[in-house]
């Protein structure tokens, strides 16, 4: 694809994220109602709201009327979406809904276009602190309008790390912990869980942080974050080393210096 229509393809992107934000913004602004995905009457952890729902609406809207003829995959009501199309967009409205819902500013709508399997362009939008992070392949990777690129970190004993917890109570928990606690015995400098998987591999991208892995995530969670940091310099991949795939897969990102390193214990818990 032409740089030119790949930039195309980001101001949609970015368009997109904006009305969606803006939503998002509103309904944080003015409160919401926040319930339970489970429908078997026991708790789930996962949490949806009207936000999450109008965002995508929205985001949807936009989308088809730009691009009739490309599939969606989104969180809420577009995970039927055929994740082998030529054209591709995968959507997260609201990521963070649990930051959300305890009105923590660190969420993100998440917007990524694929091309027959390639994440082309991405951007990732936190409407609260009016921060965004986009990437075009081939393109590299900004925050602000401005390149960013990962850290220099070569040992983990320099490291700061990120992870994440899937709502999971039980197994995959216990894995994140122990994963966690070996982590801390290479005397790395700490850990952060911040909640929010697309601005934690933005992090990454950024520098911020050297690390981060997750057990188990969505493609809506990793979708546009991947790109920005593989543009930032950063490698991604599953647990084990294999390329992510577009479906729930664990995810390990590193600034690519550390890659081996902490494959190796993420890996081993997995």
């Amino acid at each position: 694809m032409k740089m030119s229509n790949l930039e195309s393809i980001l101001d949609t992107a970015v368009e997109a994220a904006k009305i969606g934000g803006g939503i998002l913004r509103r309904y944080f602004d003015e409160g919401v109602s926040i319930r339970d995905k489970s429908s078997g009457g026991g708790k789930s952890y996962d949490l949806v709201s009207d936000a999450d729902e109008e965002s995508e609406a929205a985001i949807e809207e936009l989308l088809r009327a730009r691009y009739p003829g490309h599939e969606l995959l989104g969180e809420e009501s577009l995970q039927s979406g055929d994740a082998s199309a030529e054209h591709l967009w995968i959507i997260d409205p609201l990521d963070g809904t649990n930051n959300f819902a305890h009105r923590i500013e660190h969420f993100a709508v998440s917007i990524g276009y694929y091309q027959s399997g390639v994440a082309m362009a991405g951007a990732v939008f936190n409407p609260v602190t009016d921060d965004w992070y986009t990437a075009t392949r081939g393109g590299g990777a900004f925050r602000n309008g401005k390149p960013v690129s990962v850290s220099p970190v070569t040992t983990l004993g320099q490291a700061m790390i990120g992870c994440g917890f899937y709502y999971d109570r039980g197994e995959m928990m216990r894995s994140t912990l122990a994963a966690i606690e070996e982590c801390f015995s290479h005397d790395i400098h700490g850990i952060r869980r911040f909640g929010t998987a697309s601005l934690d591999l933005c992090m990454v991208g950024c520098g911020k942080l050297d690390a981060f892995f997750e057990y188990q995530l969505s493609p809506w969670d990793f979708g546009a974050g991947a790109l920005f940091l593989t543009e930032a310099g950063g490698t991604i991949t599953d647990a084990k080393g294999d390329p992510l795939p577009i479906k729930k897969s664990s995810v390990l990102a590193t600034n690519s210096a550390l890659h081996a390193s902490m494959q190796e214990i993420v890996a081993k818990h997995a």
